[in-house]
């Protein structure tokens, strides 16, 4: 019984590292030289009166920190006042609302037609914001950005031309990072959204798949949130939900990875597990609610795979913990002659093709972003590890999904300058320390993958030691930035 579901794990981990595996060799067969002179990536079209009216769109919770960053970052966008709009999607309920209204006034007594839209209510959380503001939108293309981002000035010079094809109803460009080096921590986040804009959105968008809208950093064509059936609030992840709904529909998506839009990344180790748990019981509950309509559309096969395996990614986070629980355990019974034998761990050992395919996808990413791509390689085994450490806290989200379980979008914190001396102190007001009982079972993880690692060790099982390593490094990670946030936010409030 032990060897099947461990079987079935590893098959599950080697059926997602394939598809990574074909992600990074499309990625190198179309990682070519063209003929003649490249085109200049600093090229902006020239404005002209046939451009549309775009409202730009700023959904806002309690950003007391970001918010009028933000705001002057939107306010400087290179696009003439009369085609522009800016609104302020602010359910806050502290004095976020006190800062963004000021700044709102600053910036109309100069012209800018910006306007603050205050809610009493967060229904539909930030679906539910974008929703009520497109009823007073003017313009025909909408763009959204989070708190957290900073867009560069000719964000909407170099993302409306596509729109001049009336078959595209959305553009996604690329996320930056305003503070990857800020800590191992922030790195790993970093290193792991890197492949996915630099690879799978790249591919997909390539080979013809459906890509998503990510919540942020893109524009909209107002008639395809239209026609898709508008923000929905049902999921976590209205972004994807929609992203889906609208391609099933017929409209192309556009993706343009040489504009980037930096942006924070959570520095808390709280905050990343809120929000790699709303992303991965999101992304369950839309692939619910999407993958019956996938595969009744008239959608190639290719497209109805692809969107499938895209859908349910997460999903191997259940398998990652099944397999760091019966590792050991396999390979102590294997030794004292009572495990599935020699044959079942040399299948087993197919699985190593998988990991191919998560390491050059990661390898292809970070050649693609960096001139010195080999050197951030070495990144690679604490990203792995750390991805695992997350497995106990997204699975939970998984069970949560396929129960039905309801639970509220809890917002990401975020602290503008987060080297500052006071980031610690502010995680007080918005990142609220506890010990959830998930951290206590990652901390019992981490002692019985070292556990498994001595029994590993001891078998003289050296081909499986860094296996088990991995996980005893994740899981030890995950307990580590712990314990290391609970002792900065103890010796704060003593």
């Amino acid at each position: 019984m032990l060897a099947t579901f461990y079987a079935v794990g590893m098959a599950v981990l080697l059926l997602y590292g394939l598809n990574l595996l074909w992600m990074a060799l499309f990625h190198a067969r179309h990682e070519r030289l063209f003929p003649g002179a490249a085109p200049d990536p600093n090229a902006i079209p020239e404005f002209d009166e046939t451009w549309p009216v775009v409202t730009v769109q700023l959904p806002l919770y309690n950003e007391a920190y970001v918010a009028e960053r933000l705001i002057d970052a939107c306010a400087h966008l290179s696009y003439p006042n009369r085609r522009l709009e800016i609104q302020v999607l602010d359910d806050s309920t502290d004095h976020t609302s006190v800062l963004v209204a000021r700044r709102v006034r600053h910036w109309k007594t100069r012209g800018l037609d910006i306007t603050h839209l205050h809610r009493t209510h967060r229904e539909g959380f930030k679906a539910g914001a974008l929703k009520n503001g497109l009823t007073r939108a003017r313009g025909s293309l909408i763009a959204v950005f989070d708190a957290d981002f900073i867009p560069p000035t000719d964000f909407l010079l170099r993302t409306v031309p596509p729109f001049r094809d009336p078959s595209v109803g959305m553009v996604q460009t690329r996320w930056g990072h305003l503070n990857a080096q800020r800590s191992i921590l922030t790195q790993i986040q970093a290193f792991g959204l890197d492949m996915h804009f630099a690879l799978e959105q790249r591919v997909r968008s390539l080979a013809g798949c459906f890509i998503n809208f990510n919540g942020t950093a893109g524009i909209w064509r107002l008639a395809t949130i239209q026609d898709a059936g508008g923000w929905q609030s049902d999921t976590l992840t209205e972004d994807l939900d929609l992203s889906y709904r609208a391609q099933l529909r017929g409209w192309q998506f556009r993706y343009l990875p040489q504009v980037e839009v930096p942006a924070e990344l959570p520095v808390g180790i709280s905050a990343l597990r809120s929000q790699q748990f709303r992303w991965t019981k999101g992304a369950a509950q839309t692939s619910l609610k999407i993958l019956g309509p996938l595969w009744r559309s008239d959608r190639s096969k290719r497209i109805k795979v692809e969107g499938t395996l895209h859908l349910t990614a997460h999903i191997i986070f259940p398998f990652v913990a099944i397999v760091a629980a019966l590792h050991a355990p396999l390979l102590f019974l294997e030794n004292v002659g009572r495990g599935p034998g020699p044959l079942f761990f040399s299948l087993m050992g197919l699985g190593l093709i998988g990991f191919v395919g998560f390491f050059l996808a990661q390898l292809f990413a970070q050649r693609a972003l960096y001139p010195d791509w080999y050197k951030r390689m070495a990144l690679f085994p604490v990203f792995m590890a750390g991805s695992m450490g997350l497995a106990l806290n997204n699975t939970r989200a998984i069970f949560q999904a396929l129960r039905g379980k309801q639970s509220p979008f809890v917002r990401t914190p975020k602290y503008d300058k987060a080297d500052r001396v006071t980031t610690n102190r502010i995680h007080l007001n918005y990142d609220a320390v506890r010990l959830p009982f998930i951290v206590w079972l990652e901390a019992f993880m981490t002692l019985y993958c070292l556990a498994g690692l001595a029994v590993t060790v001891y078998f003289n099982e050296w081909a499986a030691v860094p296996f088990q390593a991995t996980f005893a490094l994740g899981f030890g990670l995950i307990s580590v930035f712990n314990v290391d946030q609970y002792r900065k936010h103890h010796r704060i409030n003593s």
